[in-house]
């Protein structure tokens, strides 16, 4: 089978497509034939090398975390699934792999996919979808009422965030660019800041709650546009960036929170139920695995803004 792998740390001309063997279950496993994968910012932060910390530093390693397949093999201890299921799920944040035909995962790791979205959408689904879930619900506990900033508001995580920040009576506002402005407003952004033409750091208003999506606005700035006991939430987890937050909390109203994604099989079943019902998954850019090292090259230099998915 085709596989996406990298034998050494360095831009998206380490990701290479091999031939490796399909994966064998075990009895608790189900053997799922790839339909589509997403592409996340953590792909490239682990593969240049800037996560060793928390993904380790043992090569070669595979690429992707989010997949949505059909199911050609389950293994005697499986319940809840059977041959020819529609399924989405995920791997390891800090594994990767499911860039490739075929996968292994357990029951946990996988919903069924709604028969109202295409393979390519569920695909893009759980990464995204999960964090968008553990930022408005668990981190910021955002609800009735609550000023909400997202700051790179119409990137993949960014496009849930507001649907699910509306959703629980926020008022949003969304920072993107002249292009993602009609798109953050269709997704129902009370005001969309265009920031090629206005200065964040200008605003007058306070907010609950402002979530970094882009990783390029530094808590130092943000504070200022929090309210007395706000929360600062950025969702690209470094070291360094883990140590001051903790030392911070200990001692400010202000918090400042990272995400560290925590799949969980609920929150699968939660986003399924929010895809057959109204969420929206708008799909930016679809490629083909051959062309994987252009998919992480504009992905990565943010040529895309939404979500793109590469199809196998």
């Amino acid at each position: 089978m085709r596989k996406v792998l990298y034998n050494r740390f360095g831009d998206e001309q380490v990701v290479e497509v091999q031939e490796q063997p399909t994966p064998t279950i075990t009895e608790e496993q189900l053997l799922i034939q790839v339909k589509a994968a997403s592409i996340n910012p953590l792909d490239w932060k682990i593969y240049r090398g800037e996560m060793k910390l928390m993904s380790g530093s043992k090569l070669p390693k595979g690429v992707g975390i989010d997949f949505a397949g059909i199911v050609r093999q389950v293994g005697a201890g499986v319940t809840r699934f059977r041959v020819g299921d529609a399924v989405f799920g995920l791997l390891g944040v800090f594994k990767g792999g499911a860039l490739a035909d075929y996968v292994a995962v357990t029951e946990a790791a996988i919903a069924l996919k709604p028969a109202a979205i295409s393979f390519d959408q569920a695909a893009s689904l759980p990464v995204a979808g999960l964090a968008a879930l553990q930022l408005v619900d668990q981190l910021a506990a955002i609800g009735k009422g609550h000023e909400v900033l997202l700051n790179g508001a119409t990137g993949g995580v960014g496009q849930f965030a507001i649907q699910l920040a509306k959703k629980r009576g926020a008022r949003v506002t969304a920072v993107a660019g002249q292009a993602g402005a009609p798109r953050a407003t269709q997704l129902g952004a009370d005001l969309v800041v265009d920031y090629t033409r206005q200065d964040i750091r200008q605003l007058t208003q306070r907010f609950d709650t402002i979530i970094d999506l882009s990783d390029k606005l530094v808590f130092k700035v943000a504070k200022k546009l929090l309210k007395p006991k706000g929360t600062f939430v950025n969702t690209l987890p470094s070291p360094q960036g883990l140590v001051l937050s903790f030392f911070h909390n200990l001692f400010s109203a202000r918090k400042r929170k990272i995400l560290i994604l925590k799949p969980t099989a609920a929150g699968l079943s939660t986003l399924a139920a929010l895809a057959q019902d109204e969420l929206q998954i708008p799909i930016e850019r679809v490629y083909a695995l051959a062309d994987i090292r252009q998919a992480y090259q504009e992905t990565s230099r943010g040529n895309v803004k939404g979500k793109a998915v590469v199809v196998l």
